[in-house]
């Protein structure tokens, strides 16, 4: 018995006759009514009634067409999954979003995924720094990444999608809302709240440094690990803060955002994943959001 016999056999019995089957299936007739008999035999049962006019179905053959429908039904269906695997149409896959991204950015991304791959089961992590976005990555916990570079982990592989420019988030009654623009020599009077330096933030080091650089001694008074609790502190008076421009999508009462200048600076957003990974969910995924910038 082979996946043939079961096709002749469900295509005789929904013609009820040899020879249209035998058209049907662009084969002689001889072949086909062997090949039934063979079926037959190795079954031990009779599954068609001859007549000189029709075939009809017995008893056995009604409830072996229902199973050999089905067992076909089956096998065309893992066909066509497998299909749309390999195509990378279905899957699941867990996106971290660092803070700045998850307000500007995963609206619109969720929204493009969605439509370009409806198969595709995707879940959210936001407001992840970026040291936990690599360990996340590389244990399994998600899948992909949009992080701020730079990334020492070679088993990564990092992309670039855009730089974004600083600006600084200032509570709406702080005297320096009253410029259209603030050096970074400003900030040296100003009370700031940085993101965390315990957990490793990269925007802990890039505002460090543009302070350092322009020789402002901070002073920091707060430190959060999450860009939302950063601009509520903002919001409350509690400080200033340098932050990539999509925060301003975060547009609390209480605070304004001024472009940062003197030196302008900007941090990098990347996308990265496992390099050993290489399903094409994964890859159409990355795909569709290297396609956004």
């Amino acid at each position: 018995m082979n996946l043939r016999h079961l096709t002749y056999f469900v295509t005789v019995a929904e013609e009820r006759h040899f020879g249209r089957a035998a058209d049907r299936l662009h084969m002689a007739q001889s072949p086909l009514s062997q090949a039934i008999r063979q079926l037959e035999a190795e079954l031990g049962v009779e599954l068609l009634h001859r007549t000189t006019r029709r075939v009809d179905l017995t008893e056995a053959g009604r409830a072996y067409l229902a199973r050999a429908r089905a067992i076909l039904s089956d096998l065309d269906e893992a066909a066509h999954e497998a299909r749309r695997v390999e195509a990378g149409a279905v899957g699941h896959l867990a996106i971290g979003c660092v803070g700045s991204a998850t307000y500007s950015l995963l609206p619109a991304l969720s929204r493009r995924l969605a439509a370009e791959l409806p198969g595709v089961d995707f879940a959210f992590r936001g407001e992840m720094l970026a040291p936990d976005q690599v360990e996340a990555v590389r244990t399994g916990a998600i899948d992909i990444a949009l992080l701020r570079p730079p990334v020492a982990d070679l088993s990564l592989t990092v992309t670039p999608l855009r730089d974004d420019r600083l600006v600084v988030a200032l509570p709406g009654d702080h005297p320096l809302v009253r410029r259209k623009q603030v050096r970074v020599a400003d900030l040296g009077s100003t009370d700031l709240i940085v993101h965390s330096a315990d957990r490793r933030s990269v925007m802990y080091d890039v505002v460090l440094g543009l302070l350092r650089d322009a020789g402002v001694d901070p002073r920091i008074r707060h430190e959060v690990g999450e860009t939302s609790t950063l601009i509520t502190l903002v919001a409350g008076g509690l400080g200033a803060a340098v932050v990539p421009e999509p925060v301003t999508a975060l547009a609390l009462d209480g605070v304004a955002y001024r472009p940062l200048v003197r030196p302008a600076a900007t941090v990098a957003l990347a996308v990265a994943h496992r390099s050993d990974r290489d399903e094409p969910h994964l890859n159409r995924a990355v795909d569709v959001i290297r396609g956004m910038f």
